[in-house]
């Protein structure tokens, strides 16, 4: 395994358990800074969305891999909205 490969692996692990400890209820932004939902919870490796904040008044999940960052007030995406798997 590369070095790179070792620190993206591991930012990845950072975040997972950051997103487990306080992710709940933050605002998730695309990469255009739209909003596209609230975290319920991550469930395996996606995170959940409310379905209070869906339009569809469904749970919509987004993979971690499209996570980019977090705050204290949102989950940042690295896709627009409407790139979403």
């Amino acid at each position: 395994m590369t070095q790179s490969n070792e620190i993206s692996e591991r930012i990845a692990s950072d975040l997972k358990a950051r997103l487990e400890q306080e992710g709940e209820h933050l605002q998730v932004k695309d990469a255009n800074g739209e909003h596209v939902g609230t975290v319920d919870h991550v469930e395996g490796d996606q995170l959940k969305l409310t379905r209070s904040g869906s339009p569809d008044g469904q749970h919509h999940y987004v993979p971690l891999e499209q996570v980019e960052s977090m705050d204290e007030v949102a989950v940042y995406l690295n896709v627009a909205h409407s790139d979403l798997e």
